[in-house]
């Protein structure tokens, strides 16, 4: 399933200088969101700062020096996911997250390995193309409202125009006319005509699709009748009668692609994909083994042959283009409890050269998790509550059995991590979030007597406690 990393990715890039960034500061900033784990913080940051180093070199060295992938080992919740996806917003980066348990063998039903470049690739050109929006944003917001004076006043005769650069030397006190749409303008960009209805012709957006599920290269896509037969199925356009302020919205939209030049911003998407692109492919262990006789897994060893090409460096075909993946940087993970690293193939384990082993949570680390990070469970809770007037206060002593509970827990059923969590906060605040406003008391204070009489009694019950916790 891909993740698309939006937000504060153009936040970070426009307050961090990533050409700035020495491993040691990335680790840092990795510091903020994930706790522990420094090797494998290490072991990014080094891989990212390659990265830019290659950058800088001639086109002949740097077409020779390919990424360092990186296997990581370790079980569930304790931090591999994340740490890949801060990178990748540190980075401002195209990133997904996929299984490799989801794809099978070339041949078979299923997800061909080679969908996640072209996963990666639309995650690009959407990130380009978001770019270029908020680069055109004042020139179309400028020419929306041109559009929408129009339609308050038409068949204009002051021959207005809609380059941008020439819109201010235009003389609008030569006639009545004029004089009244400048009138109008300033009760556009007041606010004053927010209200008023105007019918406005917006691009029809939905296209007509159609799945298929199996065949190489056509798993899970949907196959574009405008992008097949392109002229055939015209831009369609509908008609919608709305308020001014909503109406912004569509006509900001319609212009912004109007204005851009999608032929570059593809060009641009894919050396994006090419050069920056990660790819984290999770839960790599479960297609661990090799074949002694028979009939091939099909989920196994087929899989890690088929990936084994797009590891090394192959093209892929794309919607947008060839897409080489020589030098997408790829982050496998697993846990590795049943399978080991060398159950995958030689030629596959020679593609991963850096391994990290990321270490279990101690005490320490859950309560660093539950307060440290910078959106961590507790102010996530804090803050969920807070819209409705709660005031929640954790004491120390509440934390202290929370992370104690949580690593008992994980000891004696499976160890989750730090997603065991997750499991104890909800049933702790199970009551509070339920009344929600309607409690009485808004400043709950969540002390260690709190935590034992929500908790104690599922913890002592071990039956109970594999079922609910």
């Amino acid at each position: 399933m891909p993740i698309y990393l939006s937000g504060e990715t153009q936040k970070n890039a426009q307050q961090i200088k990533l050409d700035d960034l020495t491993p040691r500061q990335i680790v840092a900033e990795l510091d903020k969101y994930v706790v522990g784990q420094d090797n494998a913080k290490r072991a990014v940051a080094v891989a990212l700062r390659n990265r830019i180093r290659r950058q800088k070199l001639t086109p002949e060295m740097a077409q020779d020096v390919l990424p360092k992938n990186i296997l990581m080992i370790g079980s569930t919740g304790v931090g591999k996911t994340e740490i890949a996806r801060r990178l990748a917003r540190l980075a401002n980066s195209p990133f997904i997250k996929i299984e490799a348990s989801k794809f099978t063998e070339v041949g078979y039903v299923g997800r061909d390995v080679e969908s996640m470049v072209r996963e990666l690739t639309d995650i690009a050109v959407d990130m380009t193309k978001q770019l270029a929006f908020e680069e055109i944003q004042m020139q179309a917001e400028h020419n929306v409202e041109e559009k929408i004076l129009d339609m308050l006043i038409p068949n204009s005769s002051s021959g207005y125009s809609y380059n941008f650069e020439e819109s201010n030397l235009l003389n609008t006190d030569d006639k009545p006319h004029n004089r009244t749409r400048e009138k109008l303008r300033e009760q556009l960009r007041s606010g004053e005509l927010n209200d008023r209805p105007i019918e406005i012709e917006t691009q029809d957006r939905s296209t007509p699709m159609i799945d298929f599920v199996g065949g190489q290269g056509m798993e899970e896509m949907g196959v574009n009748f405008r992008d097949m037969f392109g002229n055939i199925f015209p831009q369609k356009s509908v008609k919608r009668k709305m308020k001014i302020s909503e109406a912004r919205s569509y006509l900001i939209r319609d212009e912004q692609e109007n204005l851009i030049d999608m032929e570059q911003i593809t060009r641009s998407a894919i050396e994006k994909t090419q050069s920056s692109g990660i790819i984290f492919l999770d839960e790599i262990d479960k297609i661990a083994g090799r074949e002694t006789g028979g009939n091939p897994d099909v989920s196994r060893e087929g899989v890690q042959r088929d990936l084994l090409p797009i590891v090394e460096g192959t093209n892929v075909n794309t919607r947008y283009g060839m897409v080489n993946t020589e030098h997408i940087l790829f982050i496998a993970a697993g846990a590795f409890h049943v399978s080991k690293p060398s159950d995958l193939i030689p030629e596959l384990q020679g593609r991963f050269p850096i391994r990290v082993e990321l270490e279990p949570l101690t005490i320490d680390d859950l309560k660093r998790i539950l307060t440290q990070p910078k959106n961590s469970l507790i102010k996530q809770y804090q803050a969920l509550l807070n819209t409705e007037g709660v005031v929640l206060n954790f004491t120390e002593d509440a934390i202290e059995l929370l992370a104690q509970m949580t690593e008992e827990i994980n000891k004696s059923t499976e160890n989750i991590g730090a997603r065991r969590l997750h499991t104890l906060l909800e049933k702790l605040l199970e009551e509070i979030s339920f009344l929600g406003n309607e409690i009485e008391e808004k400043n709950q204070t969540i002390n260690a007597e709190y935590v034992q009489n929500k908790l104690g009694g599922l913890m002592q019950d071990q039956n109970l406690r594999q079922y609910v916790l």
